[in-house]
């Protein structure tokens, strides 16, 4: 086949460029919590915000309509009063947690040297003089 042959003869070719979509979830400061606060099972909105510390009631709900939409997560709506509302990790969401648990364990193992090389790099900035203009 020939580029000739026109763009759907041609066989799919993954656009390298698009592997940002992904790279957006993974590095994006939320995401990768609450995927792992999915990962025992389906956790109600309540306790993924106990379990994620720090992260506002809006950040949450932006966090996991994002995920939602990605096909990360699934969220399941039980009509009772006041309804209840749970999410869960889809096939897909497990897949990414697998692939991003040596990632969050890397962070928790090293987390005190990267604290130390921080404050060393700050001191070292404070007590060099400014650059002449």
């Amino acid at each position: 086949m020939t580029a000739a042959d026109g763009p759907s003869s041609m066989p799919h070719r993954q656009d390298p460029c698009r592997t940002s979509d992904v790279l957006g979830i993974v590095g994006d400061k939320w995401s990768l919590l609450v995927v792992r606060n999915l990962s025992q099972g389906p956790r109600r909105f309540t306790e993924l915000k106990r379990a994620t510390t720090g992260i506002s009631q809006r950040m949450l709900t932006v966090t996991l309509r994002g995920l939602e939409r990605d096909g990360i997560l699934t969220r399941t709506v039980v009509n009772v009063m006041p309804p209840h509302v749970s999410y869960a990790l889809t096939p897909m969401g497990m897949t990414l947690r697998e692939a991003t648990a040596p990632l969050l364990e890397w962070s928790l193992g090293n987390l005190d040297g990267i604290h130390a090389a921080r404050a060393a790099y700050d001191s070292r900035a404070e007590a060099t003089p400014p650059a002449p203009s």
